[in-house]
């Protein structure tokens, strides 16, 4: 019998900080960076926030608690903060991606790493370490449940083997053992939850799903430490993750190479704050765009050529995705980011708040995408493939994989820069410091208050 939950528990278990290649733990403390200018955005302006905070409200969460909220002068307990930071970093669909999982690894991981370390005086070490392991353990995972049949399934996998590995990175903090990781996995067995079904109508279910799943891993390890009874084989078993969430899971590949290949060297950082699968494209149409000089008068139609899972998520049904009208609507919206682009040379968070412009609406009823075969099959289904027709010409152009990707991955300055897009409009001065504090946070003494933003 496959012993893989086994397996991954004594690898959490085990990992040293000292183990750890230098370009695994700096690829770790950019991607958190990453992901907190997110965070501070969205607290500020994602539309779900209000909602969120009302909730905590209401509910008597509000804190003071143990743990901070990025950039905000506040404090909550460390699972309410785990799922704040968590929701608010995916609210913007701008955080990072596992290109072979097709997940988002920071945003349940992070979040429950910074909860609990803060909770328990962890040093930033220690953080970035924890950190290092919820990766390993969520990419793996979603590897193993094979995305494309799990997307067939109606499973969102940020939300699914993001709990694991939040349960990985809370665990590996509160210093539980082999046997208590696999017990903290055996919860997050029964908590791991997460649908598509959110891309009916651009509900804000998704943002929400993943901030519980970082929430879940804190309560899963904690519930782990105090004694608690989890599930034996929540991965490999018979009603386990990988047979009640796929129709094609591979328990090897959760541990094919573990602890010789670093998956964290594998996940990219986003360009744009939209769905993954219409970044290559984006890239096509931008750089047309610039070498031949076209405007979007010039453009008679586009044609765009995805995997199926892009065709899933940004351009079925096509007409509804040609009217977008609600920013998840719009992050899900191929023809809505490519008109964008081809109007304006880019596309950004603020693009926006021109959803429903009838100028970019026209633009989108000449916008097809269409499934290409050619992009089936392959390790990476992130690519695109673009045909432009202007002035009676066809440009085509290929797009193996999206800007961002590990081989294309951002500069620090290139990373700062984008942190510093997202957090100066809220935090002024202030972004500049806490950009320091994710830069050396290896090495801290602890965080305190350091995460937190101006009163």
């Amino acid at each position: 019998m496959s012993d893989e939950t086994i397996e991954l528990a004594r690898f959490v278990a085990g990992l040293a900080p000292e183990a750890i290649p230098q370009a695994v733990l700096e690829r770790a403390r950019h991607l958190s960076m990453d992901l907190a200018g997110s965070i501070v955005r969205a607290g500020r302006e994602a539309e779900s926030t209000p909602s969120l905070f009302a909730t905590i409200e209401a509910l008597g969460l509000s804190g003071p608690g143990a743990s901070s909220i990025v950039g905000m002068d506040r404090t909550l307990a460390p699972p309410v903060a785990a799922l704040v930071n968590g929701m608010l970093g995916h609210s913007l669909d701008f955080d990072d991606t596992h290109a072979d999982s097709s997940l988002h690894p920071s945003a349940p991981v992070v979040p429950a790493a910074l909860a609990v370390g803060e909770m328990v005086g962890a040093s930033g070490a220690e953080i970035v370490a924890a950190i290092v392991a919820g990766y390993e353990v969520c990419c793996r995972l979603g590897n193993a449940l094979d995305p494309t049949s799990h997307y067939a399934r109606g499973f969102h996998p940020t939300a699914t083997a993001g709990t694991f590995g939040a349960a990985a990175a809370a665990g590996k903090l509160l210093r539980l053992d082999a046997a208590g990781i696999a017990t903290a996995f055996g919860v997050s067995g029964s908590q791991a939850a997460g649908s598509l079904q959110f891309l009916v109508n651009g509900a804000w279910n998704k943002r929400w799903q993943v901030g519980a799943a970082a929430m879940n891993g804190v309560f899963a390890a904690m519930l782990a430490r105090q004694g608690f009874k989890g599930a034996a084989q929540p991965i490999e078993g018979r009603h386990g993750l990988l047979a009640g969430y796929s129709d094609a899971g591979d328990p090897a590949k959760a541990v094919a190479g573990l602890g010789s290949v670093w998956e964290t060297m594998r996940i990219g950082m986003k360009p744009y704050p939209s769905c993954r699968y219409t970044h290559a494209a984006l890239d096509g149409l931008l750089a047309l765009r610039r070498e031949r000089g076209l405007e979007a008068s010039d453009v008679e139609a586009v044609t765009v050529g995805l995997h199926r899972n892009g065709i899933t998520l940004t351009g079925d049904p096509l007409e509804e995705k040609r009217r977008a009208r609600t920013v998840v609507d719009g992050q899900f919206s191929m023809p809505f980011v490519a008109s964008v682009a081809l109007d304006s040379g880019a596309f950004g968070w603020d693009d926006y708040r021109r959803l429903g412009e009838p100028a970019l609406e026209r633009i989108c009823e000449r916008i097809d995408v269409v499934r290409d075969e050619r992009l089936e099959g392959l390790a990476h289904p992130f690519g695109a493939t673009i045909r432009v027709t202007t002035g009676g010409t066809v440009l085509e152009r290929h797009i193996a994989d999206p800007s961002g990707e590990p081989e294309t991955f951002p500069d620090a300055a290139s990373v700062r820069r984008k942190f510093l897009g997202l957090a100066e409009p809220v935090l002024a001065g202030e972004a500049a410091r806490l950009a320091d504090l994710f830069e050396t946070l290896s090495e801290r003494a602890a965080l305190g208050a350091a995460l937190r933003g101006p009163a």
